[in-house]
Protein backbone atom coordinates (compact mmCIF):
# COMPACT_ATOMS: atom_id res chain seq x y z
CA UNK A 1 0.00 0.00 0.00
CA UNK A 2 1.49 3.23 -1.32
CA UNK A 3 0.45 5.87 1.55
CA UNK A 4 1.17 10.11 0.73
CA UNK A 5 1.60 12.27 3.52
CA UNK A 6 1.26 16.33 3.21
CA UNK A 7 4.99 16.83 5.07
CA UNK A 8 4.82 20.34 4.88
CA UNK A 9 4.06 20.85 8.42
CA UNK A 10 7.30 19.41 8.99
CA UNK A 11 9.49 21.62 6.79
CA UNK A 12 7.90 24.58 7.54
CA UNK A 13 8.07 24.38 11.92
CA UNK A 14 9.62 20.83 12.47
CA UNK A 15 8.67 21.81 16.43
CA UNK A 16 5.40 22.57 15.99
CA UNK A 17 2.86 20.74 17.43
CA UNK A 18 0.93 20.31 14.24
CA UNK A 19 4.87 19.09 12.64
CA UNK A 20 4.83 16.33 15.86
CA UNK A 21 1.50 14.41 14.83
CA UNK A 22 2.46 14.17 11.30
CA UNK A 23 5.94 12.45 12.45
CA UNK A 24 4.02 10.42 14.49
CA UNK A 25 1.29 9.63 11.71
CA UNK A 26 4.33 9.15 10.10
CA UNK A 27 6.03 6.64 12.26
CA UNK A 28 2.84 4.86 12.79
CA UNK A 29 2.51 4.14 9.14
CA UNK A 30 6.21 2.68 8.59
CA UNK A 31 5.22 0.39 11.52
CA UNK A 32 2.87 -1.28 9.24
CA UNK A 33 3.67 -4.46 7.05
CA UNK A 34 3.15 -3.47 3.79
CA UNK A 35 2.73 0.18 3.68
CA UNK A 36 5.56 2.42 1.75
CA UNK A 37 4.98 6.25 2.93
CA UNK A 38 6.15 8.78 0.29
CA UNK A 39 6.54 12.41 1.42
CA UNK A 40 5.46 15.43 -0.39
CA UNK A 41 6.77 19.09 0.39
CA UNK A 42 7.25 22.54 -0.81
CA UNK A 43 10.43 23.63 0.17
CA UNK A 44 14.06 26.03 -1.00
CA UNK A 45 16.39 24.53 -3.59
CA UNK A 46 18.95 23.41 -1.17
CA UNK A 47 16.58 21.87 1.71
CA UNK A 48 17.27 18.52 2.81
CA UNK A 49 13.83 17.86 2.53
CA UNK A 50 14.12 17.57 -1.36
CA UNK A 51 16.00 14.09 -0.94
CA UNK A 52 13.80 12.92 1.28
CA UNK A 53 9.94 14.03 -0.15
CA UNK A 54 9.06 14.47 -3.97
CA UNK A 55 8.81 18.49 -4.43
CA UNK A 56 7.71 21.21 -6.85
CA UNK A 57 10.74 21.59 -9.33
CA UNK A 58 10.11 25.61 -8.34
CA UNK A 59 11.36 26.15 -5.59
CA UNK A 60 9.48 27.25 -2.38
CA UNK A 61 10.78 29.32 0.90
CA UNK A 62 10.73 26.67 3.78
CA UNK A 63 7.79 28.90 6.34
CA UNK A 64 5.46 29.08 2.75
CA UNK A 65 2.71 26.77 3.79
CA UNK A 66 -0.14 29.27 4.97
CA UNK A 67 1.27 31.63 2.20
CA UNK A 68 -1.87 31.38 -0.63
CA UNK A 69 0.53 31.82 -3.87
CA UNK A 70 2.65 29.27 -2.31
CA UNK A 71 -0.08 26.84 -1.41
CA UNK A 72 -1.46 27.29 -4.79
CA UNK A 73 1.45 25.84 -6.41
CA UNK A 74 1.64 22.93 -4.69
CA UNK A 75 -2.25 22.09 -3.88
CA UNK A 76 -3.44 22.88 -7.61
CA UNK A 77 -0.23 22.85 -10.01
CA UNK A 78 1.85 20.09 -8.60
CA UNK A 79 -0.08 17.58 -6.05
CA UNK A 80 -2.30 16.46 -8.78
CA UNK A 81 0.10 15.66 -11.12
CA UNK A 82 2.17 14.01 -8.30
CA UNK A 83 -0.29 12.34 -6.49
CA UNK A 84 -1.49 10.38 -10.56
CA UNK A 85 2.47 9.86 -11.05
CA UNK A 86 2.99 7.86 -7.84
CA UNK A 87 -0.34 5.54 -8.30
CA UNK A 88 -1.44 6.41 -4.56
CA UNK A 89 -3.28 4.20 -2.54
CA UNK A 90 -4.34 7.26 0.22
CA UNK A 91 -3.07 10.64 0.57
CA UNK A 92 -3.21 12.49 3.65
CA UNK A 93 -3.70 16.29 4.25
CA UNK A 94 -2.04 16.73 7.33
CA UNK A 95 -3.34 20.61 8.26
CA UNK A 96 -6.69 21.10 8.35
CA UNK A 97 -6.25 21.54 4.49
CA UNK A 98 -4.21 20.92 1.64
CA UNK A 99 -6.25 18.57 -0.59
CA UNK A 100 -6.11 19.09 -4.45
CA UNK A 101 -8.81 21.16 -5.85
CA UNK A 102 -9.83 18.31 -7.83
CA UNK A 103 -11.19 14.54 -6.76
CA UNK A 104 -8.44 11.54 -6.58
CA UNK A 105 -7.45 9.67 -9.12
CA UNK A 106 -9.43 6.47 -9.46
CA UNK A 107 -8.24 4.15 -7.31
CA UNK A 108 -6.63 6.77 -4.57
CA UNK A 109 -8.53 7.44 -1.34
CA UNK A 110 -7.83 11.05 0.46
CA UNK A 111 -8.10 11.34 4.15
CA UNK A 112 -7.84 15.11 6.11
CA UNK A 113 -6.03 15.57 9.80
CA UNK A 114 -8.37 18.44 10.99
CA UNK A 115 -6.59 19.59 13.91
CA UNK A 116 -8.62 22.44 14.84
CA UNK A 117 -11.19 25.05 13.12
CA UNK A 118 -10.19 28.07 15.14
CA UNK A 119 -9.00 29.56 11.89
CA UNK A 120 -12.30 29.79 11.13
CA UNK A 121 -13.99 31.07 14.43
CA UNK A 122 -11.47 32.77 15.96
CA UNK A 123 -9.04 36.11 15.85
CA UNK A 124 -5.90 35.62 15.18
CA UNK A 125 -3.13 37.89 14.83
CA UNK A 126 -2.31 39.59 11.22
CA UNK A 127 -1.05 42.99 10.00
CA UNK A 128 -4.27 44.82 9.01
CA UNK A 129 -7.78 43.76 8.84
CA UNK A 130 -7.37 43.40 5.11
CA UNK A 131 -5.17 40.81 5.55
CA UNK A 132 -6.82 39.24 8.13
CA UNK A 133 -10.24 38.97 6.13
CA UNK A 134 -8.39 37.75 2.75
CA UNK A 135 -6.82 34.90 4.99
CA UNK A 136 -10.48 34.01 7.09
CA UNK A 137 -11.74 33.71 3.46
CA UNK A 138 -8.82 31.77 1.74
CA UNK A 139 -9.11 29.24 4.84
CA UNK A 140 -12.72 28.89 5.19
CA UNK A 141 -12.46 27.92 1.47
CA UNK A 142 -9.27 25.20 1.38
CA UNK A 143 -11.23 23.47 4.41
CA UNK A 144 -14.39 23.63 3.07
CA UNK A 145 -13.01 22.00 -0.07
CA UNK A 146 -11.22 19.59 1.57
CA UNK A 147 -13.64 18.47 4.07
CA UNK A 148 -16.04 17.69 0.76
CA UNK A 149 -13.17 15.93 -0.92
CA UNK A 150 -12.07 13.84 2.29
CA UNK A 151 -12.98 9.85 2.36
CA UNK A 152 -12.24 10.48 5.99
CA UNK A 153 -11.93 13.41 7.93
CA UNK A 154 -9.80 12.81 11.32
CA UNK A 155 -10.42 15.00 14.17
CA UNK A 156 -8.19 14.91 17.67
CA UNK A 157 -11.01 15.44 20.13
CA UNK A 158 -14.81 14.87 20.35
CA UNK A 159 -14.75 19.14 21.00
CA UNK A 160 -13.35 19.38 17.45
CA UNK A 161 -15.49 16.80 15.61
CA UNK A 162 -18.28 19.04 16.65
CA UNK A 163 -17.46 22.17 15.85
CA UNK A 164 -16.44 20.95 12.39
CA UNK A 165 -19.93 19.04 11.96
CA UNK A 166 -21.52 22.26 13.21
CA UNK A 167 -19.80 24.65 10.65
CA UNK A 168 -20.20 22.04 8.16
CA UNK A 169 -23.03 19.59 8.77
CA UNK A 170 -22.93 17.35 5.71
CA UNK A 171 -19.64 15.95 6.14
CA UNK A 172 -20.94 15.33 9.94
CA UNK A 173 -20.44 11.23 8.60
CA UNK A 174 -16.86 11.36 7.70
CA UNK A 175 -15.40 13.02 11.26
CA UNK A 176 -13.70 10.56 13.48
CA UNK A 177 -11.71 10.79 16.72
CA UNK A 178 -8.11 10.18 16.13
CA UNK A 179 -6.52 11.60 19.61
CA UNK A 180 -2.92 13.02 18.92
CA UNK A 181 0.01 10.65 19.41
CA UNK A 182 2.17 12.17 22.24
CA UNK A 183 5.42 9.51 22.41
CA UNK A 184 6.11 8.86 26.52
CA UNK A 185 10.08 9.23 27.24
CA UNK A 186 10.89 10.01 30.81
CA UNK A 187 12.96 13.00 31.62
CA UNK A 188 17.01 12.02 31.97
CA UNK A 189 17.93 13.24 35.25
CA UNK A 190 21.22 13.73 33.80
CA UNK A 191 19.93 16.76 31.82
CA UNK A 192 20.53 20.30 33.10
CA UNK A 193 17.33 22.92 32.96
CA UNK A 194 17.62 25.96 31.96
CA UNK A 195 19.85 28.60 33.45
CA UNK A 196 17.82 31.11 35.86
CA UNK A 197 14.85 28.36 37.13
CA UNK A 198 14.25 28.15 41.07
CA UNK A 199 13.63 24.99 43.00
CA UNK A 200 9.98 25.76 42.82
CA UNK A 201 8.05 26.91 39.85
CA UNK A 202 4.87 26.37 37.85
CA UNK A 203 5.18 26.14 34.48
CA UNK A 204 3.09 27.45 30.90
CA UNK A 205 4.03 26.38 27.25
CA UNK A 206 2.60 29.05 24.12
CA UNK A 207 1.08 32.27 24.29
CA UNK A 208 1.39 33.25 20.67
CA UNK A 209 -2.14 32.87 20.15
CA UNK A 210 -4.91 34.82 21.36
CA UNK A 211 -7.32 31.25 22.49
CA UNK A 212 -4.02 30.65 24.56
CA UNK A 213 -5.32 33.49 27.09
CA UNK A 214 -1.60 34.00 28.46
CA UNK A 215 -2.04 37.38 28.95
CA UNK A 216 -5.16 37.15 30.98
CA UNK A 217 -3.85 34.04 33.19
CA UNK A 218 0.01 36.21 34.02
CA UNK A 219 -1.99 38.49 34.75
CA UNK A 220 -3.74 36.93 37.63
CA UNK A 221 -0.93 34.95 38.64
CA UNK A 222 0.60 38.91 39.29
CA UNK A 223 -2.48 40.01 41.04
CA UNK A 224 -2.14 37.28 42.99
CA UNK A 225 1.43 36.60 44.03
CA UNK A 226 1.17 40.48 45.40
CA UNK A 227 -0.91 39.25 48.08
CA UNK A 228 0.61 35.69 48.36
CA UNK A 229 4.57 36.64 47.60
CA UNK A 230 5.56 32.89 48.51
CA UNK A 231 3.59 32.50 45.03
CA UNK A 232 5.73 30.36 42.43
CA UNK A 233 7.69 31.83 40.15
CA UNK A 234 6.36 30.87 36.66
CA UNK A 235 8.37 29.69 33.50
CA UNK A 236 6.58 30.60 30.58
CA UNK A 237 8.00 28.75 26.92
CA UNK A 238 6.95 31.54 24.52
CA UNK A 239 8.80 34.66 23.40
CA UNK A 240 8.19 38.18 25.84
CA UNK A 241 6.86 39.70 22.85
CA UNK A 242 3.62 37.76 22.70
CA UNK A 243 2.71 39.43 26.16
CA UNK A 244 1.69 42.77 26.19
CA UNK A 245 4.95 45.04 27.16
CA UNK A 246 3.76 46.00 30.93
CA UNK A 247 4.01 42.17 31.31
CA UNK A 248 7.30 41.19 30.23
CA UNK A 249 9.61 42.32 33.60
CA UNK A 250 7.71 40.84 35.95
CA UNK A 251 9.23 39.91 39.19
CA UNK A 252 9.40 35.37 39.26
CA UNK A 253 8.41 35.53 35.79
CA UNK A 254 11.33 33.72 34.22
CA UNK A 255 10.92 33.31 29.67
CA UNK A 256 12.35 30.03 27.84
CA UNK A 257 11.98 29.39 24.19
CA UNK A 258 13.95 27.36 21.80
CA UNK A 259 14.27 24.65 24.61
CA UNK A 260 15.25 20.92 22.69
CA UNK A 261 13.19 17.73 23.26
CA UNK A 262 15.36 16.50 26.17
CA UNK A 263 15.65 19.62 27.84
CA UNK A 264 11.47 20.54 27.53
CA UNK A 265 11.06 16.97 29.36
CA UNK A 266 13.24 17.78 32.17
CA UNK A 267 11.38 21.34 32.60
CA UNK A 268 8.23 19.17 32.57
CA UNK A 269 9.06 16.81 35.18
CA UNK A 270 11.10 20.01 37.82
CA UNK A 271 8.15 21.63 37.92
CA UNK A 272 5.50 21.77 40.43
CA UNK A 273 2.29 22.04 38.44
CA UNK A 274 1.32 22.84 34.21
CA UNK A 275 -1.25 25.35 33.46
CA UNK A 276 -3.30 25.30 30.76
CA UNK A 277 -5.29 28.60 30.85
CA UNK A 278 -6.93 28.25 27.26
CA UNK A 279 -10.00 29.13 26.28
CA UNK A 280 -10.15 26.91 22.79
CA UNK A 281 -8.09 24.39 22.32
CA UNK A 282 -8.61 21.26 20.10
CA UNK A 283 -5.90 19.25 22.09
CA UNK A 284 -3.46 20.52 24.32
CA UNK A 285 -0.53 18.72 23.91
CA UNK A 286 1.73 20.24 26.82
CA UNK A 287 -1.38 18.83 29.15
CA UNK A 288 -0.35 15.16 28.08
CA UNK A 289 3.30 15.98 28.13
CA UNK A 290 3.49 17.34 31.80
CA UNK A 291 1.17 14.04 33.10
CA UNK A 292 3.90 12.11 31.09
CA UNK A 293 6.42 12.81 33.48
CA UNK A 294 3.85 12.95 36.55
CA UNK A 295 3.48 16.54 36.89
CA UNK A 296 0.05 17.60 38.02
CA UNK A 297 -1.93 19.86 35.91
CA UNK A 298 -4.43 22.85 35.90
CA UNK A 299 -6.75 22.95 33.28
CA UNK A 300 -9.15 25.66 32.08
CA UNK A 301 -12.64 24.57 31.12
CA UNK A 302 -14.64 24.77 27.84
CA UNK A 303 -12.83 23.03 24.98
CA UNK A 304 -11.16 19.68 24.22
CA UNK A 305 -8.70 20.45 27.90
CA UNK A 306 -12.17 18.89 29.31
CA UNK A 307 -11.40 15.64 27.51
CA UNK A 308 -7.82 15.37 27.53
CA UNK A 309 -7.01 16.04 31.40
CA UNK A 310 -7.66 13.28 33.86
CA UNK A 311 -10.12 13.71 36.63
CA UNK A 312 -7.56 14.29 38.93
CA UNK A 313 -6.70 17.54 37.80
CA UNK A 314 -7.33 21.51 38.87
CA UNK A 315 -9.82 22.94 36.69
CA UNK A 316 -10.97 26.89 36.55
CA UNK A 317 -13.28 28.78 33.97
CA UNK A 318 -11.33 30.58 31.67
CA UNK A 319 -12.96 33.57 32.29
CA UNK A 320 -13.24 34.11 36.28
CA UNK A 321 -10.36 35.74 37.69
CA UNK A 322 -11.56 35.73 41.58
CA UNK A 323 -11.91 32.14 41.22
CA UNK A 324 -8.18 31.33 39.73
CA UNK A 325 -6.13 33.56 41.98
CA UNK A 326 -8.22 31.74 44.71
CA UNK A 327 -7.46 28.40 42.98
CA UNK A 328 -3.29 29.76 42.83
CA UNK A 329 -3.39 30.46 46.12
CA UNK A 330 -4.93 27.08 47.37
CA UNK A 331 -3.04 24.88 45.26
CA UNK A 332 0.58 27.21 46.26
CA UNK A 333 -0.09 26.36 49.44
CA UNK A 334 -1.14 22.11 48.76
CA UNK A 335 2.01 21.99 46.78
CA UNK A 336 2.04 19.15 44.37
CA UNK A 337 -1.00 16.77 44.68
CA UNK A 338 -2.39 13.82 43.24
CA UNK A 339 -0.29 10.48 42.03
CA UNK A 340 2.40 11.24 40.17
CA UNK A 341 1.92 7.39 39.07
CA UNK A 342 -1.83 7.90 38.53
CA UNK A 343 -0.68 11.18 35.76
CA UNK A 344 1.66 9.08 34.15
CA UNK A 345 -0.95 6.43 33.81
CA UNK A 346 -3.45 8.62 32.14
CA UNK A 347 -0.35 9.72 29.62
CA UNK A 348 -0.14 6.18 28.23
CA UNK A 349 -3.27 6.54 26.78
CA UNK A 350 -2.52 8.79 24.17
CA UNK A 351 1.58 7.25 23.63
CA UNK A 352 2.71 5.72 20.33
CA UNK A 353 1.39 2.15 20.93
CA UNK A 354 -2.15 3.80 21.69
CA UNK A 355 -2.02 6.02 18.39
CA UNK A 356 -1.13 2.95 16.53
CA UNK A 357 -3.97 0.84 17.56
CA UNK A 358 -6.77 3.83 17.02
CA UNK A 359 -5.35 4.47 13.72
CA UNK A 360 -5.18 0.43 12.35
CA UNK A 361 -9.06 0.92 12.00
CA UNK A 362 -9.45 4.41 10.30
CA UNK A 363 -6.83 3.16 8.17
CA UNK A 364 -9.06 -0.23 7.11
CA UNK A 365 -11.99 1.45 7.37
CA UNK A 366 -11.39 4.54 4.59
CA UNK A 367 -9.24 2.21 2.34
CA UNK A 368 -12.13 -0.63 2.67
Amino acid sequence: MRVGLDYRPVTAAPWSGIARQVLALEAALLQRPGVEVLRFTACPADHPHRRLAECPARPSPADGLHRPRERFHFEVRFLPRAIRAQRLDLYIATANTGLPPCGAPAGTRYALLLHDVFQLTLDNYHASLARALAYRLIDWAGTARSLRLADAVWTPSRYTAQAAAKLFPRQRAKLAVLPNAVPWRPADPATPLPAGLPARYWLAVGAREPRKNMPWFVEQWRQARERQPDLPALALVARPQELPAELRRLDGLIWLKELDDATLRAVYAAAERLWQPSYAEGFGLPVIEALAQGTPVAVATGSALDEIAPPQAARFAPDDAGALQALMSKLAEAGPDGSATANRAWAREYDMQAYAARLGPLLDGVLA
